[in-house]
């Protein structure tokens, strides 16, 4: 597994490195995952250490986790735990998604677009109000089953996830409800 250790305005010592690399690389072994990568970032927010933590998996699925602490190691920790959390509860579906799929997921590229959020920065023409982008970057968007979303949104800690059906092949979107539930929209099922 190839791992990605950096510090915003912090200085990463080769023993945090060395603590990373052992104790991610055992959380990960132990619920038998095939991760192709790690990147960890520790940054800092006034007294607090924060790290944040992204895996991805050789099936294509991404697990995310953030940690904050007092000191460096405790945040990790902390962010440690809430992976293996995530990977415990998703131990199970993870591998039954995956064990009957004969290729890794697929992933498509699509433009994705920051828009400015205050509306005087947008520009009027013709009575109708045109955001300026701010930021013009490339996405990917993975074609799974309506269960593997729900399972990459929860993981990744996203509030929505675009995808492509695997049934159909039409873009759907699942995202999290204010009541806490998950909405699955797909614009084939209209009418």
């Amino acid at each position: 597994m190839r791992y990605q250790i950096s510090g915003k305005q912090i200085d990463v010592g080769d023993a945090l490195s060395t603590h990373v690399k052992t104790q991610l690389g055992e959380t990960i072994d132990k619920y038998s995952q095939r991760p192709t990568d790690a990147t960890v970032i520790f940054s800092r927010n006034a007294h607090e250490f924060i790290c944040d933590a992204v895996v991805h998996l050789s099936t294509g699925l991404n697990v995310q986790a953030k940690g904050a602490s007092t000191e460096i190691y405790a945040a990790f920790e902390q962010c440690k735990e809430r992976m293996d959390k995530q990977l415990r509860r998703y131990k199970r579906r993870l591998k039954d998604h995956h064990k009957d799929r004969v290729e890794p997921v697929a992933f498509e590229a699509a433009g994705m677009y920051v828009l400015a959020a205050d509306e005087d920065e947008w520009e009027t023409q013709d009575d109708r109000l045109q955001p300026m982008i701010i930021a013009e970057m490339e996405t990917r968007v993975p074609t799974l089953s309506v269960g593997e979303a729900v399972m990459q949104m929860e993981l990744a800690g996203t509030p929505l996830l675009v995808f492509r059906n695997e049934k159909h092949g039409g873009v759907n979107v699942v995202h999290r409800r204010d009541d806490g539930n998950v909405g699955w929209i797909d614009p084939r099922n209209l009418g």
